[in-house]
């Protein structure tokens, strides 16, 4: 069986993080395992496994008509069965198939708006989904969405997974250590970076030792502005670093002490599997498959969204205990461990995948 993961950008994005761990473990199981960026490179680059065949198609708009032909050449030459697109390149997936009927294709929604669901465009995906073989959701809201919306009898809930790598620090983190926040999330509006800093401005007076690192791509736009004015506006220069993307952010984590997620919508985070497998105390926001992850007391503390009040009497509660720190940091690296495995998504993957490849 060949399989490629089809992906628009290898930026340090969770669908982009997915797709080069499912590149990287399926190369170990299956008999050829390929990945295609097709519009973007990026850090993430780096991450994939020698053993995975990689392919940059350099796709330049959305009707790119030679880039699809060379990309049809490329899956016919190398006779490969399933293109496994993920997010928006479902899109080039389709045409792909227009003019090479026999590839099958699974397409992973990584939706992070999950909780708007009502606004989502859905016209193009629709046509494209009779197409669709099989459609992978990082959460049951969308597995039931698609269901109901789409033209694709086979849909599953698929959780994501991480896997522990061992990275050496290289970006100069800020602060003090034993006293550092962090929130692994691009600046995109749905994370909320602002009810956290409301949340961290209410404790920092309190506990003027503890900062908060913020790590994930800096969109230039709007919003992140919004946060940099913010953070002038109440003068939290002090205490809280930005980063943008980092290509050591497992090496981050072991070196932070709580981790944080304030959304108001999520999939399934791949931010909270990898604080996990850091063993960081977290809290998060009880939005989209979160409380799958976090369970409140026992693997962290779960708090509503868009709640600042919340948030911050959970940091203060992990600030001023840490053997509770300690504990449930432990808790959720085994709750990890054991859910969230690299080998039981991958055994459900390979499962999907049989179904529509003949032996």
């Amino acid at each position: 069986m060949k399989v490629l993961q089809l992906i628009d950008s290898l930026e340090a994005g969770g669908a982009e993080r997915v797709a080069v761990n499912i590149a990287n473990a399926l190369s170990a199981e299956i008999s050829k395992s390929y990945l295609c960026s097709t519009r973007q490179e990026g850090i993430l680059k780096a991450s994939l496994d020698p053993k995975v065949d990689y392919f940059f198609l350099n796709k330049k708009r959305t009707f790119d008509l030679k880039a699809i032909i060379k990309l049809k050449s490329f899956i016919k030459q190398e006779q490969i069965d399933i293109i496994h697109a993920h997010s928006s390149s479902y899109f080039t997936a389709t045409l792909v198939k227009l003019l090479y009927p026999k590839i099958k294709i699974i397409w992973h929604d990584h939706y992070g708006n999950s909780e708007f669901l009502h606004q989502r465009p859905k016209q193009v995906l629709k046509l494209c989904s009779y197409f669709f073989n099989h459609v992978f959701s990082v959460n049951q809201l969308l597995a039931s969405w698609a269901e109901r919306k789409l033209y694709v009898k086979s849909v599953n809930y698929l959780p994501n997974f991480s896997v522990e790598n061992k990275q050496s620090l290289v970006t100069q983190l800020k602060g003090v250590e034993g006293k550092r926040i962090v929130c692994l999330a691009n600046l995109r509006p749905q994370k909320d970076h602002i009810n956290l800093l409301h949340a961290f401005k209410a404790i920092s007076h309190k506990h003027q030792d503890w900062t908060l690192h913020l790590v994930g791509k800096d969109f230039e736009d709007d919003y992140t502005q919004s946060i940099k004015q913010y953070i002038k506006d109440f003068m939290l220069s002090g205490g809280v670093f930005l980063y943008g993307s980092c290509p050591d952010t497992s090496a981050i984590l072991k070196h932070c002490d709580i981790g944080v997620l304030s959304s108001k919508s999520e999939g399934l985070p791949l931010a909270l599997i990898e604080y996990g497998l850091a063993s960081l105390p977290t809290i998060a926001t009880n939005v989209g498959q979160c409380k799958e992850v976090i369970i409140n007391e026992q693997t962290g503390l779960l708090v509503p969204s868009e709640n600042s009040n919340a948030l911050s009497e959970a940091l203060e509660s992990y600030i001023n205990n840490s053997s509770k720190r300690e504990v449930l940091g432990h808790s959720l690296y085994l709750h990890i461990d054991k859910d969230f495995s690299k080998k039981a998504v991958i055994s459900t993957i390979k499962g999907i995948y049989s179904n529509f490849v003949p032996h």
